[in-house]
C-alpha cells in the first residue's frame, strides 16, 4: 500500500505571541516523526505531507508530536488530498462567485462535529454573512465593505469551536494545489 498526501491545519500556533514555532521546526517535527514530503505554507500551521499508515491515528498523533513543544495543544484537522480536491471542487458556486466583494473562509471541522451541526451554531447577519455546509467544512462569506458587522467571530465563543479551524479561501486552494504537486 502506498502513501497518501494529506493537509494538516493547526489552529492556535503563532498567534499573539503564543505557541510559537518556526515553519522549519514544524517541518522537522513532521519529518522526524516519519512523515514524508513535508511542506509548510505561511506561518499559520498549514502542513502538507505523505503518510502510509492509518488515517484514524493522524490527528491525535500530530497533537502528541506537538504536546511538548507548545504551551497549549493546537486543534489539528487533517484532510486527504482527495478530500481537499472535493472541498475546493465542490464549493458552492455562490461562494466561489463572491471573489470581488466578499471575504471567503472555509471552516474545517474535526470529527465528530458535522457540517450540519456546525451550521446550527453559525450566526449570520442579513446582507453581510452567508454560509453553506460542505464535505467536513462550512463555507462562509462576509461582505467586505461590512465585515466589521459580521457575526463570524461569534463562532469562537461556542463549545463547537474546539473542533474547528478556519482558513481563507486562498489558503485552502493553495493547500489543494500543494497536494496536487503544483506548488
Amino acid at each position: 500500500m502506498g502513501s497518501t498526501r494529506y493537509a494538516a491545519f493547526l489552529r492556535g500556533i503563532n498567534v499573539g505571541g503564543r505557541n510559537m514555532i518556526s515553519m522549519a521546526d514544524l517541518r522537522a517535527v513532521f519529518t522526524d516523526a516519519g512523515f514524508a514530503g513535508v511542506t509548510t505554507y505561511i506561518q499559520s500551521g498549514n502542513v502538507a505531507f505523505e503518510f502510509g499508515g492509518s488515517r484514524k491515528t493522524l490527528e491525535p498523533a500530530i497533537e502528541e508530536l506537538l504536546a511538548d513543544r507548545l504551551e497549549s495543544l493546537p486543534v489539528v484537522v487533517v484532510r486527504s488530498h482527495r478530500e481537499m480536491r472535493a472541498i475546493v471542487g465542490d464549493a458552492p458556486s455562490e461562494f466561489v462567485a463572491r471573489a470581488d466583494d466578499h471575504h471567503r473562509d472555509v471552516v474545517f471541522l474535526k470529527a465528530p462535529l458535522t457540517a450540519e451541526e456546525a451550521m446550527e451554531v453559525v450566526q449570520l447577519r442579513d446582507g453581510v454573512d452567508e454560509a453553506w455546509p460542505g464535505p467536513g467544512v462550512v463555507y462562509f462569506t462576509r461582505l467586505s465593505a461590512e465585515r466589521t458587522k459580521s457575526k463570524m467571530n461569534r463562532i469562537v465563543g461556542t463549545p463547537q469551536y474546539r473542533l474547528m479551524t478556519i482558513r481563507n479561501w486562498a489558503t485552502t486552494t493553495k493547500m489543494a494545489e500543494i497536494l496536487d504537486g503544483s506548488n
